[in-house]
């Protein structure tokens, strides 16, 4: 209808809020943006305009009217050679400035070549609006949107070098004891890594341990004071007592198991006993001797 501005939102038309915590930037993705329309942004977000690639503005909370400004904050504009409006002149990005968390995971080698697992937490926002048009200069997306999991596909061989580069020169049962340095780590490689594109880290969580599960509860057992020789003496008990066998506290302990005054005994009916109610069978008869020859 003539005179009806259209309102260029992130809702969809059922009300839905398209910007989740797992979408980092939306491009809104009809053609319908032209001189007059308002712009809404919302107040844990940004949204850029651009028309024709050029970056003219970077709008905070509140409703704008598009207009096309004398000179762009990025590139340049050239008049198009014929009257009205041309699709996609103009184009609305909206960029999350609201904490979001992504998870990695992989895996690195102790001092002694031992698998260990590690897994990172960590959290990011974008926080001015320099840093929403770094983000749209120079983190690349694909369709109409850029999601978290795209933005960790990034960082993660980041983080994965920095794991290494302490885990390997770390011996199997100190890893833990060097966490916090290993955080810091993390968050130096990461931050340095994600300000390239705007992003801020706001904190890491890092979490290490032995791939296999026998490591970790050997590992589990040296922390209540046992030598290594007792702690799989003790692990071995522990998977024998699982199984019903008698002597775990012995392998415990350290102790041999002897059984004493019991005589095992067991039914031989089944060796002397005629199978199946026949007859029981005759020896054969003892071979002649042989004959010497004179």
């Amino acid at each position: 209808m003539p005179g009806i501005r259209s309102v260029i939102s992130t809702l969809a038309e059922n009300g839905e809020e398209v910007m989740g915590p797992e979408v980092i930037l939306w491009h809104y993705p009809n053609n319908d943006i032209i001189n007059g329309s308002l712009l809404t942004v919302e107040s844990n977000h940004f949204c850029v305009l651009k028309s024709r690639g050029a970056i003219l503005n970077v709008y905070e909370t509140g409703q704008y009217t598009v207009q096309t400004p004398d000179r762009p904050i990025f590139g340049s504009m050239q008049q198009a050679f014929y009257g009205g409006q041309s699709p996609w002149q103009y184009e609305a990005l909206y960029i999350n400035r609201a904490k979001l968390v992504l998870k990695t995971s992989g895996m690195a080698l102790s001092r002694e070549m031992a698998e260990m697992v590690y897994s990172v937490d960590y959290y990011i926002h974008v926080e001015t609006r320099d840093a929403a048009l770094q983000l749209v200069q120079h983190m690349p997306y694909r369709g109409h949107a850029l999601m978290s999991q795209e933005v960790n596909a990034y960082a993660g061989p980041v983080i994965e070098q920095a794991v290494n580069q302490l885990v390997q020169i770390t011996p199997l049962e100190s890893v833990n004891e060097k966490i916090h340095d290993l955080s810091q780590i993390v968050f130096q490689h990461l931050q340095q890594f994600l300000s390239t594109y705007g992003i801020s880290l706001d904190t890491v969580k890092v979490l290490v341990f032995p791939r296999d599960e026998r490591m970790k509860a050997l590992i589990s057992l040296k922390a209540f004071g046992l030598s290594e020789l007792d702690a799989v003496r003790y692990y071995t008990a522990m998977l024998m007592a699982e199984r019903g066998i008698v002597s775990a506290p012995n392998m415990a302990v350290g102790m041999p198991f002897n059984i004493n005054g019991v005589q095992a005994t067991t039914n031989a009916d089944s060796y002397t006993a005629p199978a199946n109610n026949s007859s029981p069978s005759t020896p054969p008869p003892p071979r002649p001797p042989l004959q010497q020859p004179h």
